[in-house]
């Protein structure tokens, strides 16, 4: 008792400058306890981290050098993510400035573009991000495809066809959530963009018109297609991509992590087999006897080829997402959302073309368009509906489809998947040519013209 009572007395006494050291030590210490877990000092640190923090969970707790190389995955799904927050950070600011209304739309982003501060480069990050989102997503499917990752490898549990299937979902949201902002800046560019594109809707077989009435709210584009547009954009579809998105991570973790895990756990099978020396069993989740319960991904000698993920990974995935950042705006600075005159339904511009990623269904309705013995066959069925219809369908059913070994699971045009690789190459090759013949090369009346050549003059009207 004399002990504590001298304690306290002493403390009592200490001078300003000691009790504002212990100040500094207790906020110190309160701030490590709070933020510890984002880089941890040890490696139990480093294994409790993921347990610890929320956010984190997502994250295993060893990832492989394999899957934090450059090369492998381009980390195509992780621009997406920061695309995807960039757009949600200026989304919410336009938010504020924009009116969705038929008579004030078109004013409020001319506003945006001549009177507010930084009005312009806002809305120039905002579409900058829009469009190479669309891009990453496309791109970080043709890499899941030829690498062959979208395949179950040897783990148990695995699903990796569900993930894959996530995917193709999420790559028409992405097309969907893009396509529904392209109506509200209420310019001729916006307007005449979206009637060609929801025109080709109109041609699904019996549910067409409904489909179209449903976007639109009634049969032409007013008041009624612009709030849906706006409420489809600002709300419904950024939160259907957040929980696909955050499910479709969760899945990679689930599935044991990139499917270049497999290929290298199958590498050292194989040297096992061939007499290599055998050494300790480690799981990418800790050492074990065997392999572990839910994935079967397993790595001798586990230190020479993986790493903690916290903070590696955190570290990794904050200098891509910061080089995202700074890529969009300075290609903003170079590049601004453009504005054309205000939407008007009786002045048709010649050619009409749909938003740049929709153009190669554009052009294929043009291709499939002809008429034999008299009879015209429709293409903007055939080209607009069942040609894309059916690359969907194969898409989704792809991964069951496909018989090549589990040896070529995670690996970039790996045996056994050399033909359907060039297959799927020469289809996005095919898609492409079409964007860029619809881009660059139609002009009035959907003529073609090569790059060089001028356009003829539209006659004059008095």
């Amino acid at each position: 008792m004399d002990t504590e009572i001298k304690a306290v007395e002493q403390k009592k006494d200490a001078s300003p400058t000691a009790r504002q050291n212990g100040f500094v030590g207790l906020a110190v210490w309160r701030g490590r306890e709070l933020f510890w877990t984002w880089k941890p000092k040890s490696e139990k640190e480093a294994g409790e981290s993921v347990v610890r923090n929320f956010l984190l969970h997502w994250f295993s707790t060893k990832v492989t050098l394999r899957s934090l190389s450059w090369s492998y995955s381009f980390w195509l799904g992780t621009i997406t993510a920061g695309l995807f927050l960039i757009l949600t950070l200026t989304g919410v600011v336009l938010m504020f400035l924009y009116v969705p209304s038929v008579e004030r739309a078109y004013q409020s982003v001319k506003d945006l573009e001549y009177v507010v501060t930084f009005g312009a480069f806002i809305r120039a990050v905002h579409r900058n991000a829009a469009h190479l989102m669309v891009i990453a997503v496309v791109l970080h499917m043709v890499r899941v495809f030829l690498a062959g990752a979208y395949k179950n490898g040897i783990g148990v549990g695995q699903n990796r066809p569900l993930n894959w299937i996530m995917g193709v979902i999420l790559l028409l949201t992405t097309l969907f959530l893009s396509f529904t902002g392209y109506l509200l800046p209420w310019d001729q560019l916006a307007y005449w963009a979206v009637t060609v594109g929801t025109n080709i809707a109109k041609s699904v077989p019996f549910i067409g018109e409904q489909m179209r009435y449903f976007l639109l709210g009634a049969h032409e584009i007013e008041q009624n297609a612009l709030i849906r547009f706006y409420v489809l954009h600002c709300f419904f579809l950024p939160l259907i991509v957040l929980i696909l998105a955050s499910y479709h991570m969760w899945r990679v973790r689930k599935d044991g992590g990139l499917a270049c895990v497999d290929h290298l756990v199958l590498s050292q099978e194989k040297e096992k087999r061939d007499g290599g020396i055998k050494s300790k069993t480690y799981s990418l989740l800790g050492l074990t006897a065997g392999r572990t319960v839910e994935v079967e991904t397993t790595l001798r000698n586990e230190e020479e080829h993986t790493v903690n993920s916290i903070p590696t990974l955190t570290r990794r995935i904050g200098l891509v997402l910061l080089v995202t950042f700074v890529a969009v705006a300075v290609m903003s600075m170079l590049v601004g959302a453009p504005l054309e005159a205000p939407a008007n339904p009786n002045v048709t511009p010649n050619p009409a073309k749909a938003p740049w990623y929709f153009l190669w269904l554009q052009e294929l309705v043009s291709i499939t368009t002809f008429t034999i013995a008299g009879i015209t066959f429709d293409g903007s069925f055939i080209g607009g509906v069942f040609i894309p219809g059916v690359l969907i369908l194969l898409l989704l059913l792809w991964p069951y489809l496909d018989k090549s070994p589990a040896s070529a699971t995670g690996l970039w045009f790996g045996e056994g998947r050399m033909r359907q690789n060039i297959v799927f190459l020469v289809v996005c090759f095919i898609i492409l040519l079409l964007t860029l013949i619809g881009t660059y090369m139609r002009g009035p009346y959907w003529e073609f013209y090569f790059p060089w050549e001028s356009w003829p003059k539209p006659p004059k009207v008095f």
